[in-house]
């Protein structure tokens, strides 16, 4: 069927909303779950009635609209988050280069789009999954400031002949993701012998989140920067701007001058400083809308007067409860990296360390990194296999004294990562997969690595 205009075929979709895949489904498709895209395909030709394809032209040609049909889940307290990332379309290595953000392959898919959200729950049957809501998606004028800088930055490495080296992380909102059964699916690429494993344009999980709660809880957002700004500045430069008058100030007097209570041992007052000096109301700068859409996450560094990081860089818990039965590019040390930017928050010291002395930084700079995809693919992936290997051989536990050892790769492993304990005490553990308790353990950047990252200016 045509839908001669785009009210008409919003009328069809919102009509959809309640309606349940198994009351949807005219052709049984809904049985075979194993199928890729199975319910987007039972919107397609059971709902819409045109016949499946994977042509680079929208669904809806004639309008110029792309549907997409793509999960969402509650979150325990209450909020709303995107299940996955939202993928358009498999990049042409050969031909994207050539081409302007204008006329590029994500913008003839995506500048239109009609989506239909369902509701993902683990419990409940796939064909009494209902569609939730269907709504028409064009993007701002500012998401569309940082998709053009997203989509360059993945064409440049493709200029470059380095489209092997992309990584999710490259980018803000507009990632180029992993698409193919498994390493192997690999393309061929300009300026370069080297295959360049699959991608696809793709609206980061992070970006979906945000507009899956425009649209269902319409909550205020705040965002640091403007539409006129991000036309000629990069979200990076943009917080450089923001932060710089605040450089060289004590921590202590910062928190004078922005209202704050200065207490160290508050884990929230720095974020809470932070989005003071960016100038929005929010507690935590995780909440700011930039922040939110890209995946961007903070991390406190301190700096030695002599330039050193007396401490290594924690991050998530180890999931042994996963970890044994998890794919590498599925894997939550995978996504950690691969998927995420950091905004290291620089402050430094003046005073040499001193046990149990009380010193209090001055903040000193900022920092936007992503891990480059070679070391994602390098000592990232030995981590995870060695790590992989020891949990399933058994961990070796070795008392010594009031201490306890075990074989786990630990900071010398690789001089990047490595795991080690993060925990209350001695007694909050974890339950091992061969029944043995061990004190929790977490994912950490090693403290020299750190150093080099913000030595490499």
């Amino acid at each position: 069927m045509i839908y001669e205009t785009i009210e008409e075929l919003m009328i069809k979709a919102q009509a959809a909303e309640g309606k349940t895949f198994g009351e949807i489904d005219t052709t049984g498709r809904i049985k075979n779950l194993k199928s890729k895209g199975t319910l987007g395909n039972i919107i397609e030709e059971s709902y819409f009635g045109y016949k499946i394809n994977s042509a680079s032209k929208p669904d809806f040609e004639n309008l110029g609209v792309e549907l997409k049909v793509t999960p969402f889940k509650k979150n325990k307290n209450g909020t709303y988050s995107a299940k996955e990332r939202l993928v358009l379309n498999i990049i042409d290595y050969m031909n994207e280069f050539k081409l302007t953000f204008k006329t590029s392959s994500f913008m003839s898919k995506a500048a239109k789009m009609l989506i239909m959200l369902y509701q993902y729950e683990p419990d409940v049957d796939i064909s009494d999954y209902q569609i939730f809501k269907a709504f028409l998606n064009e993007f701002s004028e500012e998401d569309l400031a940082v998709m053009r800088r997203d989509w360059k930055t993945i064409v440049t490495k493709i200029r470059n002949g380095e489209a092997h080296l992309i990584s999710e992380a490259d980018t803000m909102y507009l990632s180029a993701s992993t698409k193919g059964a498994n390493k192997l699916s690999v393309r061929t690429q300009p300026y370069s012998t080297l295959g360049a494993k699959q991608r696809a344009f793709s609206l980061k999980a992070s970006y979906m989140t945000g507009l899956i709660r425009k649209c269902l809880t319409p909550e205020y957002m705040e965002s640091f920067s403007n539409k006129d700004e991000l036309q000629t500045k990069s979200l990076e430069e943009i917080l450089n701007e923001r932060f710089m008058p605040h450089y060289g100030k004590r921590v202590d007097l910062l928190c004078s001058e922005m209202g704050i209570k200065y207490n160290p041992n508050n884990k929230s007052m720095v974020p809470h400083l932070m989005a003071r000096l960016l100038g929005v109301k929010k507690n935590d700068i995780s909440d700011i809308e930039e922040f939110s859409k890209a995946n961007i996450k903070f991390k406190t560094v301190g700096r030695e007067p002599d330039d050193s990081i007396r401490e290594h860089m924690s991050f998530k818990r180890v999931n042994f409860d996963t970890l044994l039965n998890e794919e590498w590019e599925d894997g939550e040390l995978y996504q950690l990296f691969a998927e995420r930017k950091y905004l290291f928050l620089i402050f430094r010291y003046t005073e040499n360390y001193k046990p149990k002395v009380k010193r209090i930084p001055f903040f000193e700079g900022i920092k936007l990194w992503n891990m480059p995809q070679q070391t994602i693919d390098g000592v990232l992936y030995d981590l995870w296999v060695e790590l992989k290997k020891v949990v399933d051989e058994g961990v070796e536990l070795i008392p010594k004294g009031r201490r306890v050892f075990n074989n786990l790769p630990g900071p010398s492993f690789n001089g990047v990562s490595h795991v080690r304990p993060k925990a209350g005490n001695g007694k909050d553990k974890t339950l091992l997969p061969d029944g043995q308790w061990i004190t929790k353990q977490s994912y950490w950047l090693d403290r020299e690595y750190i150093q080099e990252i913000l030595d490499d200016e």
